[in-house]
């Protein structure tokens, strides 16, 4: 009886996280909106005084989500999710490109360029998520890879009395270490 429990749980919980698909074309077409600030008041989340560097909007396709419990990070941000907008919203371009994340990092491969290396570079990113409440750590938590979100909030600067700090990129065109957004999530809708 356990045994069938188990597997029962096991094929529910592989359906319910599956992929969503959409077919070819891009399902996010828009660029995110950013308007960086001059200045602005921080705010204590969780220990962390946190200061907005831009307000920023993204309507993206998620291209891979990865939870996190352990770690000074994960106090903020229990979620990444890699995010795609423009030719990486494609179906038909993401179905020849293999994606993972390990350690805050976004990780992609190809045999062959569907796209331009810069489209890819320039249409993805890998974004720390720092929930503003609950609800909306629930809601990041649960998004499957496939899904079309619309999130709205800020990239911020989080720092700690030990002198520890994190930076959000302020632009999509880099690279590497340090190139990953943080954002402080004010409000997300799932389509």
């Amino acid at each position: 009886m356990l045994f069938v429990g188990l597997v029962g749980y096991g094929a529910y919980h592989a359906w319910d996280t599956r992929a969503v698909t959409h077919g070819a074309g891009e399902i996010a077409p828009n660029i995110p909106q950013q308007r960086n600030l001059a200045s602005a008041d921080a705010q204590n989340i969780n220990g962390y005084q946190l200061t907005p560097l831009a307000k920023f909007s993204i309507e993206a396709r998620v291209l891979a989500s990865k939870s996190y419990s352990f770690g000074r990070e994960a106090t903020l941000s229990p979620v990444d999710l890699a995010l795609g907008w423009g030719p990486m919203s494609d179906e038909a371009v993401l179905n020849k490109i293999d994606i993972s994340q390990s350690n805050r990092f976004y990780f992609w491969h190809v045999d062959a360029f569907p796209i331009p290396r810069e489209e890819i570079e320039t249409h993805s990113a890998n974004m720390h998520m720092i929930p503003a409440d609950g609800n909306i750590e629930q809601t990041l938590k649960s998004v499957r890879v496939g899904q079309v979100i619309n999130i709205e909030g800020y990239l911020i600067e989080a720092k700690s009395a030990d002198g520890w700090r994190w930076k959000s990129s302020l632009t999509r065109n880099d690279t590497g270490g340090g190139a990953c957004e943080v954002m402080l999530v004010k409000s997300i809708y799932v389509h």
